[in-house]
């Protein structure tokens, strides 16, 4: 029998057209994805007066920072972020960060981010160059495709303090890939939830192989 993995992951915060209040929301492209791969999806809230026991409850056994939203456009969820991250590295859980995610884990780690003006990133496929050997073993190439939906980039010279390269953009050699040394946090900047093919399952399978 297959083992399903609970694995929270964060939500972004937006306002209801038509209604004043705000609501914590996720892409259905999510769930199909983790539904996919054997995960059982726990959608984390950005307003628990206790997070922790919220995910202590759970039992969470991976954590996935979503995409959408830049940092500092909501407190809340910048703090709810921050905390998961503490929380993962306390607990020893498995962290994945996509495109904003990585974003927070590279500024948690005392990175910087730099936006851009143009849309060089912004709705465009790319290529990617792994660097990595065991990525490469598991991914069977050092090269591949992947979408693109940001203006916020990571400067090679702007990674955070433990956190190695793993994926650089062929255009501009910006980061699209990074892990830790000794903790189980790993971040991409494309979203593979977005683009259901088999580089987006190579992906969730790299990270359920760390589960």
């Amino acid at each position: 029998m297959t083992e399903f993995k609970k694995i929270g992951i964060t939500t972004r915060i937006v306002n209801a057209q038509g209604y004043e209040e705000k609501r914590d929301a996720l892409s259905q492209d999510w769930i199909k994805l983790l539904d996919n791969e054997y995960m059982i999806p726990i959608l984390i809230p950005n307003n628990l007066s206790d997070l922790t026991r919220f995910l202590e409850i759970n039992e969470i056994q991976g954590i996935i920072l979503s995409g959408g939203d830049n940092i500092g456009d909501d407190i809340e969820r910048d703090q709810t972020e921050t905390e998961i991250i503490e929380f993962g590295i306390n607990k020893k859980i498995p962290i994945f960060g996509v495109c904003r995610g990585m974003q927070v884990i590279n500024n948690f780690f005392e990175g910087k981010i730099t936006t851009i003006s143009d849309n060089s990133h912004v709705g465009k496929n790319h290529e990617v160059t792994i660097l990595n050997e065991k990525i490469i073993d598991f991914i069977k190439n050092d090269k591949i495709s992947v979408n693109s939906y940001h203006r916020n980039i990571i400067k090679q010279d702007d990674i955070g303090k433990s956190l190695k390269i793993f994926a650089l953009d062929n255009n501009d050699k910006t980061v699209e890939g990074f892990f830790h040394e000794t903790l189980p946090i790993m971040g991409v900047m494309w979203h593979p939830e977005r683009t259901q093919d088999e580089n987006s399952e190579i992906v969730i399978k790299f990270l359920l192989k760390n589960i």
